[in-house]
């Protein structure tokens, strides 16, 4: 989706100056295992440069996962649907990132991806339609993760634009979650009860556990990271 064909509801100088409807995700904060720890949003908070830029790879990663499912499963309508929605989500969020970082000056730059995902998607299994249920699960906790990160987010920084931003994704995001969990129910004719609690369980220790790098899903902050923040 170009700049030039968004709508004004999703027009970033809009988004970003207006006052938005609180938008509830108390659903959210009962999916997850855990909240996020004051700890990574005291560091966070002081460092939105490289937030914004992980920010910006979460987004392009997004999308492209969404397209890789989408070539690989294509047999499946409501599937293709789903995600050929939320990949053109994906690319806008990415492409108004970008417009954020230039804003505040911030010049792009490669950051490799933390341990969140990988932790995650090694516990994946081999076989189908085990695999894609997995894979559709895993997605679901990234996305709701990543809405609770944007308003406990929202909450501390003090870029009030940026802050604005943050809420205004609340909205996709917590839709993205849901998105990816009924897509995982449909492909199977077994509960996935025990694969979303299985990987409840994986995805709170990793946000709960110490976390050498910063990232927008890394854990709490250890040593060597304070450190060298403060150094």
């Amino acid at each position: 989706m170009a700049m030039t064909d968004i709508t004004h509801e999703d027009d970033l100088s809009v988004i970003t100056t207006g006052t938005r409807t609180p938008t509830d995700i108390s659903h959210i904060h009962e999916f997850l295992g855990c909240r996020t720890s004051p700890a990574w949003l005291a560091v966070a908070k002081d460092n939105l440069p490289l937030l914004l830029q992980d920010h910006a790879n979460c987004e392009k990663k997004a999308a492209g996962t969404a397209m890789n499912l989408i070539f690989r499963y294509e047999f499946h309508r409501s599937l293709q649907e789903k995600l050929a929605q939320l990949v053109r989500e994906e690319m806008l969020h990415y492409e108004q990132v970008l417009s954020l970082m230039k804003q505040r000056g911030i010049n792009w730059h490669y950051l490799p991806a933390g341990r969140y995902a990988k932790g995650l998607l090694k516990h994946k299994r081999t076989h189908e339609p085990a695999a894609m249920t997995d894979v559709l699960i895993i997605g679901a906790f990234i996305e709701a993760r990543s809405c609770e990160r944007f308003a406990a987010l929202s909450e501390v920084i003090d870029d009030e634009k940026l802050a604005r931003y943050y809420k205004y994704l609340l909205k996709s995001e917590s839709r993205h979650y849901e998105d990816y969990l009924a897509l995982a129910r449909s492909i199977t004719d077994e509960s996935i009860d025990e694969r979303v609690a299985f990987f409840r369980e994986v995805e709170k220790e990793l946000i709960d556990s110490p976390d050498s790098e910063l990232r927008f899903h890394s854990g709490v902050p250890d040593e060597t990271l304070l450190a060298s923040i403060t150094a």
